[in-house]
């Protein structure tokens, strides 16, 4: 540190006006202020070091890392609308606006393709994907899109185009809502906003069947998993049971008090799981189609309801930005899972129901571990 100047006493003088002051008191004075200069140097020093030494925290957290999720950052301009395991459950599918993103289900690290699953068109690379589905077989990868009737095929392993399925009829003409495929790979069904649902063959992209509902949008479809049963959620604020083989129209649902924007089957058919507008979870038996009981907890609308493949859990994803897990004997929440930054948009379980894929308007994909300690505990605490 550098030393304070010696000062010598001023003597006094005849023509000085002031009164005289004290070599002594001037001394007092020097010394205060140079202990005040040097004072604010310091806190300037450690002030300049705090943002380091703050930065430098939040990479080496003082608590135990959260493992119980992995994040994948898609940075898309719309948000994620849909996510699907493989059914190997070794990768998952997302729609990045006007593509499709396949990552490492273990690691979340993005798989590079030889092709980048562009909507090929009529010379069309724009437009979004608002639903994505596997097929059972694992060998394509079906995109409904923001195009007038119009879905993509693609090769799961390549991201090669195969094929796009095209309705001209005149009152085709708004986008593709959800796209799911029958558990034989050979079929794939539609629903649209303007409330067309059909049958696609999927060899031929030729359409089989014209499904028709009396409602303006068909948010959701949904296989059951003997092949003989389609279910499709709408603007209606109902739920509706078809025959595959025939189309026609099995069971009407109703129970919903407003818009019904997803269906699930568990995995032995037996229930069909529903999320709506009005906030709600509902369960249904299926060959009653009888309602067996209504789940409540989210506060806003419920976008997404997905069933482990054990058929014990179901996940639902909400417009409050949370996750919630469900008892399905019981009705109970099980557990709610938080750290989207905006509501979410898409659920899926992988094959063997260890991990939960979640999609939000956020731009993220999130994995989580069901089995992680984290998970397990605030299971037990909620």
């Amino acid at each position: 540190m550098r030393e304070a100047p010696r000062i010598k006493p001023i003597a006094p003088s005849s023509r000085n006006w002031f009164p005289l002051v004290p070599w002594e008191t001037i001394m007092v004075f020097i010394v205060a202020v140079a202990f005040l200069m040097l004072g604010s140097a310091e806190m300037r020093s450690v002030k300049s070091e705090d943002a380091p030494q703050k930065e430098k925290s939040t990479m080496e957290p003082t608590s135990a890392p959260d493992l119980s999720h992995i994040t994948i950052d898609l940075a898309t301009r719309r948000g994620v609308h849909s996510v699907a395991f493989s059914p190997d459950g070794t990768t998952v599918a997302s729609d990045k606006n006007n593509t499709v993103r396949l990552s490492d289900a273990v690691t979340g690290q993005e798989i590079e393709m030889g092709k980048n699953f562009w909507v090929a068109f009529q010379g069309n690379f724009t437009a979004d994907i608002n639903s994505v589905a596997f097929s059972p077989d694992g060998r394509m990868i079906a995109g409904g899109i923001n195009e007038s009737e119009v879905i993509c095929l693609w090769d799961a392993a390549t991201g090669e185009n195969l094929r796009f399925m095209k309705e001209n009829a005149p009152n085709a003409l708004h986008w593709v809502n959800t796209v799911a495929f029958s558990v034989d790979s050979k079929i794939l069904a539609s629903g649209s906003e303007d409330g067309n649902l059909y049958f696609w063959e999927v060899a031929t992209g030729r359409r089989l069947k014209t499904l028709t509902e009396d409602t303006e949008n068909i948010f959701s479809v949904a296989f059951s998993s003997d092949g003989r049963t389609l279910a499709s959620g709408d603007a209606g604020n109902t739920i509706r049971l078809w025959d595959i083989a025939t189309g026609a129209l099995l069971k009407t649902l109703v129970g919903h008090t407003n818009w019904v924007f997803s269906v699930a089957f568990s995995p032995d058919g037996q229930i069909l799981a529903s999320g709506s507008w009005d906030h709600t979870i509902r369960l249904w038996n299926t060959t009653t189609g009888q309602q067996l009981k209504v789940l409540t907890g989210h506060t806003l609308t419920v976008w997404s309801v997905a069933f482990s493949p054990d058929g014990l859990t179901l996940a639902s994803g909400s417009q409050d930005k949370t996750i919630r897990l469900w008892n399905i004997a019981t009705g109970a929440h099980i557990a709610t899972l938080t750290g989207h930054t905006a509501p979410v948009k898409s659920v899926a379980f992988s094959s063997d129901g260890v991990t939960l894929a979640s999609g939000s308007y956020d731009s993220t994909v999130r994995l989580w571990d069901l089995t992680s300690p984290l998970l397990l505990r605030k299971r037990k605490e909620e």
